[in-house]
């Protein structure tokens, strides 16, 4: 792989997947959802990762998403794929289509099910990055997957060509600072902070942006947060952080502890005509009193139908 000129930075939503039924692709509201996000200003998007429910889709489901998708977005911002899978064979086999389509970029948790060691961790790193063919981001998710980088596993895989960043959402803001740290040595290397409550003090503190959720709900929120944050505009950034945390805090605790993400964005999506609101199993979908008390959420922060 040739050495990649992308460098991620800003607010990349990692997009949901608008399902009309739990493998059905909701083509219609793909569409008004991309121009949504897009509309919002944010600096990329991410299909296929947690909140896109990528690793409860059927491979099947999965490209077509990427093609519709990709069609849609046109080149307007670039676009990465997330690609992690237990079967490196697949996770091949839908960099290849993430690249046939123009893709930009793959994002790859580590491998889940078998459990690994640090230095086997890097050996899978090895092996596998060089074969795909599209730079790399890597994505520290030890909630989900049960396997962190390491920081020094970060550090060696920071000299394999083709890996070019990493996006954090392990929610520890030690870890960040030491990855931070490293990233000193290298600045074409990317750290992203997943969850939004930080996107604040990472981005203050020398992050390059965030890969957060309530992007696909809010865009514009998170890329004004985002850019006085570069800007130095603290008393910007005390009111839009604010705005960010009394959001999450109340819109993500509708829907419950696990589910209350997904689902919930979905049913606010879907209250606001942009797409519906089915999810892939293990999911289910939010009706009666929650979805009264989302919609009950969206008229508290003033938001409508575009």
């Amino acid at each position: 792989m040739e050495k990649s000129d992308l460098n991620p930075r800003g607010i990349i939503p990692p997009m949901i997947t608008p399902l009309t039924a739990r493998d059905t692709l909701d083509i219609a509201g793909l569409e008004r959802l991309i121009e949504h996000i897009l509309n919002g200003g944010v600096h990329g998007i991410f299909l296929l990762g947690t909140t896109g429910e990528g690793p409860s889709l059927s491979y099947r489901l999965r490209r077509e998403l990427i093609e519709q998708a990709c069609r849609s977005i046109k080149g307007r911002v670039p676009v990465l794929v997330g690609i992690t899978d237990s079967s490196a064979i697949e996770s091949l086999a839908i960099s290849k289509c993430a690249a046939e389509n123009g893709a930009d970029a793959l994002v790859l948790a580590t491998p889940y099910y078998y459990p690994m060691t640090q230095p086997e961790l890097l050996g899978y790193l090895q092996r596998l990055v060089p074969q795909l063919p599209l730079p790399v981001m890597l994505y520290n998710m030890p909630s989900h997957t049960k396997l962190a980088f390491d920081v020094d596993i970060v550090r060696e895989a920071m000299k394999i060509p083709g890996i070019i960043g990493l996006k954090d959402s392990s929610g520890n803001m030690g870890y960040f600072h030491q990855l931070m740290h490293l990233a000193e040595s290298c600045p074409e290397f990317s750290l992203m902070v997943g969850p939004e409550q930080l996107l604040a003090e990472a981005t203050l503190l020398g992050g390059h942006g965030g890969v957060c959720g309530g992007a696909n709900l809010r865009p514009r929120l998170y890329v004004d947060l985002y850019n006085a944050a570069m800007a130095r505009d603290f008393k910007a950034v005390t009111n839009l952080h604010r705005q960010v945390m009394e959001f999450t805090s109340r819109f993500y605790s509708i829907g419950g502890p696990t589910f209350g993400v997904i689902s919930g964005l979905k049913c606010a999506l879907s209250l606001l005509g942009i797409c519906g609101g089915a999810v892939a199993e293990p999911f289910f979908q939010i009706e009666g009193a929650k979805r009264a008390e989302i919609q009950n959420c969206l008229n508290t922060f003033g938001i409508s139908k575009p």
